[in-house]
């Protein structure tokens, strides 16, 4: 007889369903882990599970790490949290995460280990500006980060949806956000970005930027209104 503990497959049980993943891409101070905090309670359904990859990161010692193993160590904590999220996700789990799309490999290794999932990809943009006024103002990232970031996530060109936290509140991004899902589930439309970035990543010939597709949706925010780190 099975007990509590017994792991063994229920073979008569049917599999579990592969969970949603919005996948929140913008620089540091761009607004993302607020945006998914207010998207959690504007979701339908099962309750989806906020993954930060700078609460993954939190959760390594405090230790200080040589200079010349840290570049190792953030790329073996980068592509643990992208198993995290893939496995959350194989489980049957729905998950916002919020990430930093600075470095292609980033994106090329969540194209792959998420090639199963369905993924909403999402830019969340920010007024160089306003960027530098909140970085100045939250104090706990390097001057110059969300600089050196700007030009580089967004870099890939392709999102299902976008929003600009410029002057848009957390809030209504979320609400902009919820509304384009909706949009696609309504009309039975799945997404796209990152089945054009895999195809253009496989494609013959160097990699380029994936065209916009015909499904793809826009959402834009209103212009100008929302240890230690590595970025």
């Amino acid at each position: 007889m099975p007990t509590a503990h017994d792991s063994t497959p229920d073979p008569g049980a049917a599999a579990p369903r592969h969970g949603r993943v919005i996948f929140l891409n913008g620089t540091s101070s761009s607004g993302k882990s607020s945006i998914a905090r207010e998207l959690l309670e504007l979701l339908d359904g099962d309750p989806y599970f906020h993954m930060s990859v700078d609460a993954f990161g939190a959760m390594r010692a405090h230790k200080e790490i040589a200079a010349d193993a840290l570049d190792d160590v953030l790329k073996r904590t980068r592509r643990g949290f992208h198993r995290a999220v893939a496995g959350m996700a194989a489980a049957g789990n729905d998950v916002v995460v919020d990430h930093v799309l600075s470095e292609p490999w980033r994106l090329q290794d969540c194209l792959t280990v998420l090639a199963d999932a369905e993924v909403f990809l999402v830019g969340v943009h920010c007024s160089l500006d306003e960027l530098e006024r909140r970085e100045r103002a939250r104090g706990d990232r390097p001057p110059g980060l969300a600089a050196y970031q700007q030009s580089r996530v967004h870099a890939h060109g392709v999102y299902d949806i976008e929003c600009d936290s410029t002057t848009a509140t957390p809030r209504e991004c979320a609400a902009l956000i919820h509304a384009g899902i909706t949009s696609y589930l309504a009309r039975g439309a799945a997404p796209t970005a990152f089945s054009r970035l895999r195809a253009a990543r496989d494609a013959p010939g160097p990699v380029g930027r994936a065209e916009p597709g015909p499904v793809e949706m826009i959402i834009a925010g209103k212009q100008g209104a929302a240890g230690w780190y590595s970025g």
